[in-house]
């Protein structure tokens, strides 16, 4: 199995579940987020054409406040179709993608905060 970790450039989700932004705020970030991902995939050198993909974003945020995990989904959407637009996959159906839940790991001193996702290619053996 070979994995790919793409650091995103933010310090905390541009997205959430419990946003209440104006709907043109919200296409402008998936668009920055969706843009973003697959610029990232490029620079990377993620591969395309592939049938089987699993992708999970992961968030350290910069404080110990409770945070729930479902308000990332909007964040981890956009990543996956910036992705698609990589040619990673055809789609990010549950056929080609496999999303994981977003995970939250604990703060650490001094921090300010990042988020990244790790792509998982082949068959785990």
């Amino acid at each position: 199995m070979t994995d790919y970790t793409l650091a995103l450039p933010y310090t905390k989700p541009p997205l959430s579940m419990n946003d209440r932004k104006h709907h043109y705020a919200r296409a402008r970030l998936t668009r920055q987020i969706r843009s973003t991902t697959a610029w990232l995939a490029k620079q990377q050198k993620v591969p395309t054409g592939l049938e089987q993909a699993a992708v999970c974003l992961h968030y350290r945020p910069r404080d110990r406040r409770v945070r729930d995990a479902d308000n990332l989904m909007p964040v981890l959407k956009a990543a996956c179709d910036g992705l698609v637009d990589h040619g990673l996959v055809p789609d990010d159906t549950p056929q080609f993608m496999n999303k994981a839940m977003p995970v939250i790991h604990p703060a650490e001193k001094g921090s300010e905060g990042s988020l990244w996702l790790t792509i998982s290619i082949g068959d785990p053996q």
